[in-house]
């Protein structure tokens, strides 16, 4: 699929790019991340590319990410009107200040105007909740939100890093009263992270949500540069979060990555977020790129065309362990199929069910 053939986002008539851009990394002042310079390189040239999905938030680089985005696109109008700029709240970039982040009808409202003036724009495409604020009433957060769609500042309103229940509740709650439902979900997923397909994503596919993977590389672990090879030799470039995955389990996919990559004459940084967009309620995938060069790269993955045996490996060597219920219900299935086969699915008979003599009583 070319970065210009547009997919709708969730249950809504809003269209995106199969890759998002993520700009987390526009901006050096947190020690690390892209130059200006490289940022609106980057931004031209996803954009250049058929690209119009950009994602950032107002603690991103401490709001410079969305003067960097603002300043490269807030002086052209039709350049602005052409992508999708989403944007997130919560992040509180005023310490001492209570009601400087969270997700309150203050602490939303404010954070809404001072982003839409760093962005230089009078709206925001998509406004996520970055993470679920338990200190705060759920009907409150929705509430704002709709309030802000109401007055045209936000057009659509998404979830991210939020628990399946508490998604569930927001999105039922806004569906049952006809105000603004959520339409996007942002969650980690990866090869390494795969736990979300026990509950976040089925709830995603089941209330019309579009799902919008973070750290499809695993903050680079996935990329190929770290390989069993070259183990404790290559200094990983965020440090502890990178050296903490960086265990047997990972270097098992990270096997299966080289290999399939070889197979198919690509990366394993292709082939990872190949495999990701090609998962069930995948919409758009978010990627990074420090380089207009790291940028191309990961947007091949979009040519990277993964065999069914491909898909076999990965998801094999990658098998999650989830939560209670899911792999209960998922060998659950043999209670209610009697050996036959269902939408495709045939389970092992029960092994305690009578003999049927044709008396169902």
């Amino acid at each position: 699929m070319p970065l210009d053939h547009y997919v709708t986002l969730g249950r809504s008539g809003l269209r995106v790019s199969p890759l998002c851009l993520g700009a987390m990394t526009f901006g050096e002042d947190l020690g690390w991340g892209s130059s200006v310079k490289d940022s609106e390189a980057i931004l031209a040239r996803f954009i250049e590319r058929g690209g119009n999905f950009i994602d950032t938030a107002n603690a991103y680089t401490k709001g410079h990410s969305e003067k960097i985005i603002g300043d490269a696109l807030g002086k052209d109008r039709n350049r602005r009107d052409r992508v999708v700029i989403a944007t997130k709240f919560f992040g509180n970039l005023y310490p001492g200040d209570p009601n400087g982040g969270g997700a309150g009808r203050k602490a939303i409202v404010a954070q809404c105007e001072q982003s839409l003036r760093r962005l230089q724009t009078d709206y925001i495409d998509l406004y996520w909740l970055h993470c679920w604020d338990k200190h705060t009433p759920i009907e409150e957060t929705m509430a704002a939100l709709d309030h802000l769609v109401q007055a045209g500042k936000v057009r659509y309103i998404g979830f991210s890093d939020t628990f399946a229940w508490k998604l569930a509740q927001a999105q039922t709650q806004a569906l049952l009263r006809g105000t603004t439902p959520i339409v996007a979900l942002q969650i980690e997923y990866s090869l390494l992270q795969r736990t979300v397909e026990g509950e976040l994503i089925p709830a995603a596919q089941e209330l019309g949500i579009g799902v919008t993977p973070w750290s499809p590389l695993k903050s680079g672990v996935l990329s190929g540069k770290y390989t069993r090879e070259n183990a404790g030799k290559v200094k990983a470039g965020r440090g502890a979060w990178v050296e903490s995955s960086l265990n047997e389990q990972a270097y098992k996919i990270i096997d299966v990555l080289l290999s399939t990559a070889k197979a198919l004459d690509t990366t394993p940084a292709r082939v990872a977020i190949a495999w990701v967009q090609a998962q069930p309620g995948v919409t758009s995938t978010i990627i990074g790129a420090r380089t207009a060069e790291q940028l191309d790269d990961n947007l091949a993955a979009l040519d990277v065309k993964l065999r069914p045996e491909d898909l076999s490996a990965l998801a094999d060597v990658s098998k999650p362990r989830l939560n209670f219920p899911a792999e209960f219900l998922a060998n659950g299935l043999m209670f209610s199929h009697g050996g036959i086969t269902v939408n495709g699915a045939s389970p092992p008979p029960w092994p305690f069910a009578p003999k049927d003599d044709g008396d169902r009583y």
